[in-house]
């Protein structure tokens, strides 16, 4: 699992968003999953093997429907049968603890329910690849601890799916297995979250990243506290 660090404002989420294919590159390249994501006919082979759970409470789910009627939605996208959707919303629905609920709107759940049902929707088509932008923003403590749990569940049921975070939680960072440092759009250092304390003799993450701003930033930063 790797995680894109650094406060909001740095370039995490449009950096998320181009590798999800949600938008569209100015300049550059960028090769996601083996193939190039601004080729028309190479994204129409590899997004269907991304899965993009964008910033937001329940941003990527429609509040008027159900809980079931969100996930048969997203499982129609990506042409699934009947019986395939039944299936794969069974197991989802159970391991995020919202098979009792499927019959609600989505307008009456709580936050960490639409956070749950929105990874549900994420993974209805099982991906190779799973970016999850700010995850965990808006959210009660509980509701972060039971949402990493179940991260490292299904990627103990699924070990070759490749999983991005964007966060600022420097808590969750030291999670992760491997981190990119950004501030201003640029990467600032990566690596293992112990490496990256160690480079810059630090006891937590959120110290070693304000050791990696330039000194400009790091006086600014001081002059706040």
């Amino acid at each position: 699992m790797v995680g894109l660090i650094g406060p909001d404002g740095v370039g995490k989420s449009t950096l998320m968003a181009l590798i999800s294919g949600a938008r569209k590159l100015q300049q550059g390249s960028l090769q996601v999953l083996g193939g190039d994501i601004d080729n028309t006919d190479e994204r129409a082979v590899i997004g269907p093997r991304i899965a993009y759970m964008p910033q937001g409470l329940g941003k990527n789910l429609y509040a008027e429907l159900s809980v079931q009627e969100n996930l048969d939605f997203f499982g129609k996208l990506f042409n699934q049968t009947d019986a395939e959707r039944a299936t794969r919303i069974a197991t989802l629905t159970r391991a995020t603890g919202l098979h009792a609920f499927v019959h609600r709107p989505v307008g009456k759940l709580s936050g960490g329910m639409k956070q749950k049902l929105g990874l549900c929707c994420a993974l209805i088509h099982d991906p190779d690849l799973l970016l999850l932008d700010e995850p965990t923003t808006g959210v009660d403590p509980l509701s972060r601890q039971q949402f990493w749990a179940l991260i490292n569940s299904i990627r103990q049921v699924r070990p070759k799916m490749s999983v991005l975070v964007s966060t600022a939680y420097m808590d969750e960072a030291e999670q992760f297995d491997y981190l990119i440092a950004m501030d201003a759009g640029k990467i600032l250092n990566q690596g293992s979250p112990l490496s990256m304390k160690a480079i810059t003799d630090s006891p937590d993450l959120e110290t070693a990243f304000l050791r990696l701003l330039p000194a400009e930033k790091r006086a600014n930063h001081s002059e706040l506290v």
